[in-house]
């Protein structure tokens, strides 16, 4: 009897999206190491087909759409992943970045990682860009059989804004890379440690502003890491704010390097308004490195309460946070220690075999 085929959706996949790409990439590596009665066939987008993808667990097929090129890319998904599945007698489609296609003849399950542009359209782009995503996720989720979440709060919005059954949704926390693989030494140096894309509801600004309400004897240093080209937006406050001697802005930077600053900082610093789950703040505890974090429902997920947590609209309690870190080593001590508990709760394995599970129960 052949095995089921399934065929994952990987137009998105380009090497510059962040946190969707690390789900996928762990994901389908920790499925490669598995048994799993499964053959897996990808549809990669033109730049991903580019890339390393040893860790994929089947044949990539080169699409040749674009997945940087938003209108080629929204054609793709909406269209090319169903024609392909059907050409390959796919018996089932992953999609494993929030959108997916209109239609499949097949079942599909769909990975769904937040529901920001319905909680929070005023953090998005453009209404000219925000429009079409939402009703892609839209159409995504209505020919969904089932979908796939990162934590509750993102299921319960899922149910919320697309009306999508609960019975159907399926709750599966991701995990950090490489937990046991290194252990910081000591507290570190008074650095702060943030990273990440610059889109407003990251926070970046308050990060900045709480600097100078900090004590300047005891003020750390502020690196911030994850801009793409050009000026940095976050320059701005900087400036305003007279903190250029305190804060260093980089872009993306490569593995070794975001290394070298997770092991020599105090803490890392997450002051977010909204995820749908927040990784970051498990990679940085799956190394023993403190979290400094904005207190709300979903982080609180993540990381239980091995966290500092602060009130990310509130600088005066962002500063409070940088300055109980920067005093007080036997609270960074905590911390590391907690925080590296807590991380160990989460596995790829586990999330392996929660996804592998929810397509049996589709093709049963």
């Amino acid at each position: 009897m052949p095995r089921p085929l399934v065929l994952v959706d990987m137009l998105s996949y380009t090497g510059t999206k962040g946190g969707m790409e690390t789900y996928t990439r762990e994901l389908y590596r920790e499925i490669q190491t598995m048994d799993t009665g499964f053959d897996f066939v990808a549809l990669a987008s033109k730049e991903g087909a580019r890339l390393d993808l040893s860790w994929f667990p089947g044949e990539v097929i080169r699409s040749g759409i674009s997945g940087e090129n938003r209108f080629v890319w929204a054609a793709g998904e909406l269209v090319a992943s169903s024609l392909h599945a059907r050409r390959r007698r796919a018996d089932l489609v992953h999609c494993p970045a929030t959108l997916g296609p209109m239609w499949t003849s097949m079942p599909t399950v769909l990975t769904v990682h937040d529901m920001l542009y319905w909680s929070h359209p005023e953090f998005m782009v453009t209404p000219l860009y925000t429009r079409p995503v939402m009703w892609m996720e839209k159409r995504a989720s209505a020919n969904a059989t089932r979908i796939i979440t990162d934590s509750q709060v993102s299921a319960d919005e899922i149910h919320k804004y697309l009306g999508f059954p609960v019975d159907r949704l399926h709750v599966v926390p991701l995990a950090a890379h490489g937990a046991s693989d290194v252990r910081r030494e000591g507290i570190g140096e008074n650095l702060v440690l943030a990273s990440g894309q610059r889109r407003p509801y990251k926070n970046w600004d308050a990060l900045v502003r709480a600097l100078p309400l900090v004590e300047e004897s005891v003020r750390p240093r502020l690196v911030i890491t994850g801009a793409g080209p050009g000026e940095d937006p976050v320059a701005d406050v900087v400036r305003r704010t007279g903190m250029g001697d305190w804060v260093e802005l980089k872009g993306w930077i490569g593995s070794e390097e975001l290394h070298d600053l997770r092991t020599r900082a105090r803490a890392m610093a997450y002051p977010t308004l909204a995820e749908g789950f927040g990784l970051p703040v498990l990679e940085a505890m799956s190394i023993g490195l403190p979290v400094m974090a904005s207190d709300l429902p979903v982080l609180r997920e993540v990381g239980g309460d091995a966290a500092l947590w602060f009130d990310p609209h509130d600088d005066t309690s962002i500063a409070a946070a940088m300055t109980t870190l920067a005093t007080r080593p036997d609270v960074a001590q905590r911390l590391a220690r907690d925080g590296v508990a807590q991380a160990a709760r989460f596995s790829w394995r586990r999330v392996a075999e929660d996804t592998l599970a929810v397509f049996e129960q589709v093709l049963r």
